[in-house]
């Protein structure tokens, strides 16, 4: 079991930081699955986690300019680690302004995630800094509850309006109860709505447009006003909000009506899949 990369471009460092640090955000320990083509930073839906789930997806290619693995045999030619995302996010903010970035499979006394900054220096010499994350390799016995999680068959699909304002709607009404309705139809209408016994606050976005349906999808023959919705932990969207730094290239809320809200994110070339399920 091999591996070793190298980020050599500052855009591709920059952008690689960025996700690091989303990442960090949305889970405090994540698996890192490695494979030929792809990374991949994975929350599965344990208890623990209140049930959110994440898949976070990136093409190798398009961030190292070096790229060699080797898993656990030829026929599983994948590497699954856990790690702490922040350990991740702290070690790649020293490599703001750097030269190079290595990262590497590693056991020093333990299994470890190296990751090497070559930094500019005011001489020509080059500093190297080093940080060794402490790493669990996860048997292929448990891949099975790490893979790509199944889509559900969704009631409305729809755009969502811009993260900051949202965010920010959001915040506010943390204030005033631990949880949020989503709703939303297939009119390109959302709805965010919190009720208490004292009071009922809704915040409408409108005009928000959908995708086009796929043949066969639940939505199909749907009365367009008909509003599906989700009950949440408010804290488990405020969170997933907290960490979209940059407003993705395209935002996409699904909602399977009183089971699960599904957010579906593209930043440039990573694509990010969030899952929060419904509170009974």
């Amino acid at each position: 079991m091999k591996f070793r990369a190298k980020i050599a471009d500052t855009g591709c460092l920059n952008h690689f930081t960025r996700i690091s640090n989303m990442i960090a955000k949305l889970a405090k320990t994540c698996t890192l699955r490695i494979s030929p083509d792809k990374l991949n930073f994975i929350l599965s839906d344990k208890v623990a986690n209140g049930g959110v789930s994440m898949w976070c997806e990136l093409e190798q290619e398009n961030f190292f300019s070096e790229f060699q693995m080797e898993g656990i045999s030829a026929e599983n030619n994948e590497i699954y680690i856990e790690l702490t995302a922040e350990n991740l996010s702290r070690a790649l903010k020293t490599a703001q302004n750097a030269k190079a970035l290595k990262i590497k499979l590693t056991n020093k006394h333990f299994p470890c995630l190296t990751v090497s900054v070559d930094l500019l220096s005011i001489s020509s010499s080059s500093r190297i800094v080093t940080h060794d994350i402490p790493i669990k390799v996860i048997p292929r016995k448990l891949w099975k509850d790490l893979q790509e999680p199944v889509v559900p068959d969704f009631d409305v699909s729809i755009y969502l309006p811009v993260l900051k304002t949202m965010k920010s709607v959001v915040e506010k009404m943390k204030n005033i109860s631990s949880y949020l309705i989503i709703e939303a139809n297939l009119n390109g209408e959302l709805n965010l709505k919190i009720e208490t016994e004292l009071v009922c606050v809704t915040t409408h976005f409108k005009d928000l447009g959908r995708p086009p349906l796929a043949s066969g999808s639940a939505s199909q023959g749907r009365n367009p006003e008909q509003m599906a919705e989700v009950r949440i932990d408010v804290k488990k969207l405020l969170q997933f909000l907290a960490g979209q730094q940059v407003n993705p290239t395209k935002a996409l809320c699904n909602i399977v009506n009183n089971k699960i809200v599904h957010f579906d994110l593209l930043h440039e070339d990573v694509s990010l899949q969030y899952f929060i399920p419904a509170l009974s």
